[in-house]
């Protein structure tokens, strides 16, 4: 995981994760944008889907019966069902999309910062996936490409992206929790409970997508004027940045 440089002859210093190339990520960061707002707007039909099945097991909790009460509770529960589908098909796409859009700004990073980098590229996709470390190295590899992108002389604040990592993480610890609660629950009182679960998934789901498209089109955007501007000229000064390794 060292981003140490390799000295190579002549006295340089060869980048540590290889041969980078720039290229413009303003379309793959749009497309990731859209589809984020696709998965606000499937969450949010989540969100009403979740409403109803915990409205409906909270009447029957209070001892209401009746069978348009019970029509109303398998409908609800189809609802349910049917938005964690498109919930899957919707995340899985912006998925392959995101991914694809991370790997760039990763390797436009190295153009801007080689040695600035604590992960190797295998991580940027593998970080997501492998249990345990999937909870600090996206955001790692995040943070070291947001601070090779900024301005030179700068210091941008990592708030931004320590807030949407903080609502992702919350909404994948427990929507893993509440779905599982919820496809697992055979009793009222199970439903009602999971239902919950599931709703501040969501919700949090919402808040976490919208922090997202504001990291993308900020990271995106600091590239792209990065690259606009050119490297500094030679011999021009470039006030000393400490990084920020929180």
């Amino acid at each position: 995981m060292s981003s140490t440089p390799m000295p190579v002859p002549g006295g340089t210093m060869a980048p540590p994760h290889g041969v980078a190339r720039l290229r413009s990520p303003v379309g793959l960061g749009r497309a990731v944008a859209v589809l984020l707002g696709v998965v606000i707007a499937v969450d949010l039909f989540a969100i009403w889907a979740g409403v109803k099945v915990y409205d409906v097991t909270g009447t029957i909790l209070a001892g209401g019966a009746g069978e348009a009460l019970q029509r109303d509770a398998d409908h609800a529960d189809s609802v349910m069902t049917a938005a964690g589908v498109v919930q899957l098909v919707s995340l899985a796409a912006t998925v392959v999309f995101y991914l694809v859009w991370f790997y760039q700004v990763r390797i436009n990073a190295e153009v801007f910062d080689p040695f600035g980098h604590e992960m190797g590229r295998a991580w940027v996709g593998w970080g997501w996936f492998v249990p345990v470390v999937n909870f600090w190295f996206p955001r790692r590899i995040m943070l070291n490409t947001w601070d090779a992108s900024r301005p030179a002389g700068s210091r941008t604040s990592h708030g931004l992206v320590n807030a949407w990592w903080a609502m992702f993480t919350i909404t994948l610890f427990v929507g893993r929790t509440g779905f599982e609660s919820y496809r697992k629950a055979e009793t009222t009182v199970e439903l009602y409970v999971a239902a919950s679960d599931v709703l501040f998934a969501d919700v949090t789901g919402v808040v976490a997508a919208v922090l997202a498209i504001l990291v993308v089109l900020r990271l995106t955007r600091m590239q792209n004027e990065k690259a606009l501007r050119g490297p500094v000229p030679p011999g021009e000064p470039v006030p000393a940045v400490v990084r920020d390794h929180r």
